[in-house]
C-alpha cells in the first residue's frame, strides 16, 4: 500500500469514521437483502447479478443468476454488477467524506482484479472436486480447491501489487476498505445461515450456545497471557500492551481500535498494531484452512470455530471459514460423505460475532479500569460507551438472520421453498464482498514498508502468541466444545 502506515486502516483513525462505515454495511446490506427478497414476490429485480461455474471454456465461465436475465449473457451480468456495486458504493463512500471519483477510478481496478482472481479460481483444473464433475468436464485430474480458492488467489494479487507495485497501490487505496466490505458480506451472509439453521433449529441453537461459551472461555485466556508475554518478556509499555493483547487475542483491527482508544492511547498505537494484525490475517488464510482440511475435516465444525477463533480480522476469519468449508466438503465427498453446506461457515461466523460483541464490553471494560485506576482522570468511563464502541454492522446481521428465519419457519410452503433461491441470489453479492475483501487485505500487506517501521519486536511478540498459544488454546477450546457434532448429510 501506501508509504504512510496509518492508510492501513482507512477511514478508522476516528471513532466516527468507523460508526458511519459501521451503519454504511449495514445499510447497503440490506438493501442487497431487501431487494433480492422481493423475488419472495414474485419481484425479481437482482437477477442480472452475475455467477461464476467451474469450467474449462472461460466463455462459458459467467452467466446472470436469473434465467429471466439470459439475455445478457456472462459479460452484460457481469457488466451490470460492476455498474449496480460502483455506483451504490461511490453514493456510500460520498457520506465518509471520501473523494468520489478518485473511488470510482479505483475500484475499477479493484473490483477487476479481484473479480477476475474469483473466475481464475473457478478453473476446472484447480476447482472440480467430485469424479462426475471431472467425467463432466473431460479432466483427468484437479487440485480439488473448490472455487473458493479464488479468494486466495485474489488475495496472493493484492499482496504482489502490494509488494512489486507500490505505486498501483497507492493509487488504489481509495477502494481498498476490507472493513466495509466484509461488514456488508456479513451482513448478507445472515440470510444463508437463517435458511441453513432453518433446517435444524434444534443444531443451529446448539452452535449458539457452544459458540458464546467457547468465546467468553477463549479470550478470558487469550488476553491476559499476550498482555503478560508483551510486559514482561519483551518491555512494552501498557499503552503499546494492552492493544496488542487485545488485537492478538480479541478480533485484530477493531479490537486494538476500540481498546487503544478506550486507554487513550497515542493514535499511532492501535494503527501500528492494526497493520500487524492484517499481516497476520493474510498468513493465517494462507495456510490454517489447509491444515484444518487435512487433519479436523472428520471433525468439519471443530475446524469452522477453530478458524473463527484464531484469525483475527473478520474478512480473513469469515471468509477463511468459507475456504475452510468448501475444502472439508471436497475432502469429505471424496470419502464418500456428503455434509449440507453453510454449516461450517455458520460456525466461524457465529464465534466471530459474539467476538465482535465482545469488544465493545471489552473495551468499556478497560476504559472503566484506566480512567478510575490507572491513569485517573475526571473523565470517567460512561456505559453508554459500550453502545458507541459496539459493531453496527451485528444489528444488520441479526436482523437479517432473524427475518429470513421468520420466512423460512412461518410463511406458506411456496414461500418457504422460494427462500433458498432468494437467499443464493443475495449470496452473490456475499460472493463479491468477499473477493474484494481478499484482494484489499492483500493490497494492506506492504511487509517491506511494515518491516522498515520497526515491526520485528510486535511481530515477535504476534508470533510467539500466536503460534506458540493462541492457536493451539483455540484448537483445543473448539475441540472441548463442538467435537462430536457434524452438519447434517445431504439427503
Amino acid at each position: 500500500m501506501s508509504a504512510d502506515i496509518s492508510a492501513t486502516i482507512p477511514q478508522s483513525a476516528s471513532l466516527r469514521a468507523q460508526i458511519n462505515e459501521d451503519w454504511l454495511a449495514v445499510i447497503i446490506g440490506l438493501l442487497v437483502f431487501g431487494l433480492a427478497f422481493l423475488s419472495l414476490a414474485g419481484i425479481d429485480i437482482l437477477g442480472w447479478a452475475v455467477t461464476t461455474t467451474v469450467y474449462t471454456d472461460v466463455t462459458k465461465a459467467l452467466a446472470p443468476f436469473a434465467k429471466s436475465y439470459s439475455g445478457l449473457g456472462g459479460a452484460g451480468a457481469l457488466l451490470a454488477t460492476y455498474a449496480a456495486s460502483l455506483v451504490v458504493l461511490s453514493l456510500g463512500v460520498a457520506t465518509l467524506g471520501v473523494d468520489v471519483k478518485k473511488f470510482a477510478l479505483a475500484f475499477t481496478a479493484v473490483f477487476a482484479i479481484s473479480y477476475a482472481s474469483w473466475i481464475v479460481g473457478s478453473y476446472a483444473y484447480i476447482a472440480a472436486v467430485t469424479p462426475a464433475e471431472l467425467q463432466r468436464f473431460g479432466i483427468s485430474w484437479s487440485l480439488k480447491l473448490t472455487s473458493e480458492v479464488g479468494l486466495v488467489v485474489a488475495l496472493l494479487a493484492g499482496v504482489i501489487i502490494a509488494n512489486f507495485f507500490p505505486r498501483f497501490a497507492e493509487w488504489l487505496k481509495e477502494a481498498i476498505r476490507p472493513e466495509l466490505y466484509i461488514k456488508i458480506a456479513i451482513v448478507i451472509l445472515g440470510a444463508t445461515i437463517a435458511v441453513t439453521a432453518a433446517g435444524r433449529l434444534n443444531l443451529a441453537s446448539s452452535l449458539l450456545i457452544r459458540g458464546i461459551a467457547a468465546i467468553v472461555e477463549a479470550y478470558l485466556i487469550y488476553w491476559a497471557v499476550v498482555y503478560f508475554i508483551a510486559r514482561k518478556w519483551f518491555g512494552f509499555s501498557r499503552e503499546w500492551s494492552v492493544p496488542l493483547a487485545s488485537g492478538i487475542s480479541i478480533c485484530g483491527v477493531a479490537a486494538a481500535i476500540a481498546t487503544g482508544g478506550a486507554i487513550r492511547a497515542r493514535p499511532a498505537v492501535p494503527v501500528l498494531v492494526s497493520s500487524l494484525v492484517v499481516i497476520f490475517a493474510v498468513v493465517e488464510v494462507l495456510i490454517l484452512p489447509f491444515l484444518a482440511q487435512a487433519f479436523l475435516w472428520h471433525e468439519p465444525l471443530v475446524a469452522g470455530a477453530w478458524i473463527g477463533l484464531a484469525v483475527k480480522t473478520d474478512g480473513a476469519a469469515v471468509a477463511g471459514g468459507g475456504i475452510t468449508e468448501a475444502l472439508i466438503l471436497a475432502k469429505a465427498a471424496g470419502e464418500g460423505i456428503k455434509y449440507q453446506p453453510g454449516w461450517i461457515v455458520a460456525t466461524t461466523t457465529t464465534v466471530k460475532i459474539f467476538i465482535d460483541i465482545f469488544i465493545a464490553i471489552w473495551a468499556f471494560i478497560l476504559g472503566y479500569i484506566w480512567t478510575n485506576h490507572i491513569n485517573k482522570t475526571s473523565d470517567k468511563a460512561q456505559a453508554s460507551e459500550i453502545w458507541q464502541r459496539f459493531p453496527k454492522f451485528i444489528l444488520g446481521f441479526i436482523f437479517v438472520f432473524a427475518v429470513s428465519l421468520w420466512l423460512a419457519l412461518g410463511s406458506s410452503s411456496d414461500v418457504a421453498k422460494a427462500l433458498p433461491t432468494a437467499a443464493g441470489e443475495a449470496n452473490v453479492f456475499r460472493v463479491l464482498f468477499f473477493t474484494l475483501t481478499f484482494f484489499s487485505i492483500g493490497v494492506l500487506a506492504d511487509f517491506r514498508k511494515l518491516w522498515q517501521q520497526g515491526f520485528g519486536k510486535l511481530a515477535a511478540v504476534y508470533v510467539i502468541s500466536l503460534f506458540g498459544f493462541v492457536i493451539w488454546v483455540g484448537l483445543l477450546i473448539s475441540w472441548l466444545f463442538f467435537s462430536g457434532i457434524k452438519p447434517p448429510l445431504v439427503s
